[in-house]
């Protein structure tokens, strides 16, 4: 039993962005599929949007359960934010890439393509954020220690 601790401790940021990944993605799906197939809307529209709701999602529980992110001023919050939206603008393009090579090159169904899509873009979030928007700097290690 203290070796499943061990592991869990060492590994409980993962865990967590597992999780809250496996219910962003479940955010992005369910509003692509809302917009996509329900309100038929044009499928790059829809994938537009699914991002914008899941990475405002994915912020909020990533900096709080999963990279435990504490800033004191507003300042550094509003660059934690603009970081953390502007690296994943760069999956954006890529889930928006993706679509399209599915659904408009290869004639592919839109959920189909989207959830392969899906998993490309949850693993790239999870190194993106974990290196250049909740990584740890050595002041806040050490305050945090």
């Amino acid at each position: 039993m203290k070796q499943l601790l061990q592991l869990y401790d060492k590994y409980k940021s993962v865990i967590a962005y597992l999780f809250f990944g496996g219910l962003t993605t479940l955010v992005n799906l369910v509003v692509f599929f809302v917009t996509a197939s329900m309100w038929h809307w044009n499928y790059q529209i829809g994938t537009a949007v699914a991002w914008f709701v899941s990475v405002l999602f994915a912020y909020l529980t990533n900096r709080v359960w999963v990279f435990h992110s504490h800033f004191t001023t507003f300042g550094a919050l509003g660059r934690e934010i603009v970081t953390f939206f502007s690296v994943r603008a760069v999956t954006l393009i890529m889930d928006e890439g993706i679509m399209w090579i599915g659904v408009s090159l290869l004639s592919q169904n839109e959920m189909l393509t989207k959830l392969v899509d899906q998993v490309v873009v949850v693993l790239a979030n999870y190194f993106f954020s974990k290196w250049f928007v909740f990584r740890k700097t050595k002041a806040a290690s050490s305050m945090n220690d």
